[in-house]
């Protein structure tokens, strides 16, 4: 089972910017792009179906049709998806969305647009952390991927 990024973007020049950008961890975790909704659910049913575990989702706001905090909030209220971990990276959102993201889509982590690419991977790192530390996953196939300090702490607990 190898854990999964899904870069939920419209913008195909940014989209290919925030994939760039998470590269070096792309040899270690699945780094899957949509470019609307519609699309996102297609590759969560594929990274599912795949036995992979949707493990973040980094998401503009400003989509077609539906928003990136509606599907963030979508992902929050489905059982499958709870356990994603979720960072709108955006210039769009106002102060109203945001608070949303909060508060109705257990929103991990706001990144604004644009992003320092070391930001970006360290908050990756530490979603995935999250992610694995939450569904207690063993760390060890994740390691490369996850904030070292934290996965050593976890492996560290796993072997006690």
């Amino acid at each position: 089972m190898r854990l999964a990024v899904l870069v939920l973007e419209d913008e195909p020049d940014v989209r290919e910017a925030l994939e760039r950008d998470l590269e070096p961890l792309a040899k270690h975790v699945r780094v899957e792009p949509a470019e609307d909704a519609a699309d996102a659910r297609a590759v969560i049913r594929e990274i599912a179906a795949d036995h992979d575990l949707l493990a973040v989702v980094l998401a503009d706001h400003r989509l077609p049709g539906t928003t990136g905090v509606d599907f963030l909030v979508e992902l929050a209220n489905q059982p499958e998806t709870a356990h994603v971990a979720t960072v709108l990276v955006t210039g769009q959102a106002d102060h109203q969305d945001t608070i949303r993201a909060v508060n109705q889509g257990g929103l991990d982590y706001y990144l604004a647009k644009p992003w320092a690419p070391e930001e970006l991977r360290s908050v990756v790192r530490t979603t995935l952390t999250d992610v694995v530390e939450q569904r207690r996953l063993d760390p060890l196939p994740h390691l490369a991927a996850l904030d070292a300090v934290r996965a050593m702490e976890l492996v560290r607990r796993r072997s006690e």
